[in-house]
């Protein structure tokens, strides 16, 4: 089967919270879906459960038919960008994105990196210590481990508040590298308290505060 994420009666707690309920969707090659709701509604913990950093209090998740569990590709095709940037204050920028796709079994080489962090237009700045860098620039520092995969096999990206400290060019340099993701066969799972318009692109929303038996897909 091919790379569907799928979503089978969902719930998620909160202590004796329920943060949603029975949440079903269904993500394929070449979509974009934002994930939308209320502050405390759930969104990062749905993220982090379909990062396989979580796990639901009932339903399921599929990845090409099979458990996550059980998918065995699943993590070579998954890239997750939480709300924290995952920087380590003492290493440089280009440390940093080193450590990083080291970390998550994806080692690039130095060319690599230094044109990713040229693509985010922090390249200059990649000899510097994370600490001296400034929110935005630190946020153009994690992002991109995006802009390196742009030439590699396209898989599922799960991104939470992508676009958080990016003046206008890092918004639409994002949204640019996004696009292009789902134009090559990838997926797109993303968080945004702003509101974003990818061109050519029929973004799909999910709601994340649901009723039992309710699905919260839909066109944008």
């Amino acid at each position: 089967m091919c790379d569907v994420l799928r979503a089978e009666q969902l719930t998620v707690r909160r202590g004796t919270e329920v943060l949603f309920q029975a949440l079903d969707f269904e993500l394929q090659p070449g979509q974009m879906t934002w994930l939308r709701g209320a502050n405390g509604s759930g969104k990062t913990s749905l993220l982090r459960v379909v990062a396989g950093l979580a796990q639901a209090d009932s339903g399921r998740l599929l990845w090409g038919g099979v458990p996550l569990s059980q998918a065995e590709d699943y993590r070579a095709k998954l890239t997750y960008l939480g709300h924290a940037n995952g920087l380590k204050d003492d290493l440089t920028a280009m440390e940093s994105l080193e450590f990083l796709t080291a970390l998550h079994g994806r080692p690039y080489r130095p060319e690599r990196l230094r044109a990713a962090l040229g693509h985010m237009g922090v390249a200059h700045r990649r000899t510097l210590p994370v600490r001296w860098l400034s929110q935005g620039q630190r946020r153009r520092v994690a992002l991109a481990r995006l802009a390196l995969q742009t030439a590699d096999a396209p898989g599922l990206w799960v991104l939470d508040e992508p676009f958080d400290a990016l003046d206008d060019a890092g918004v639409a340099c994002v949204q640019g590298l996004l696009v292009q993701h789902v134009q090559r066969g990838g997926a797109v799972l993303f968080t945004s308290h702003i509101p974003v318009a990818p061109p050519g692109i029929a973004l799909q929303t999910l709601q994340t505060l649901q009723l039992p038996g309710t699905t919260g897909a839909g066109k944008a």
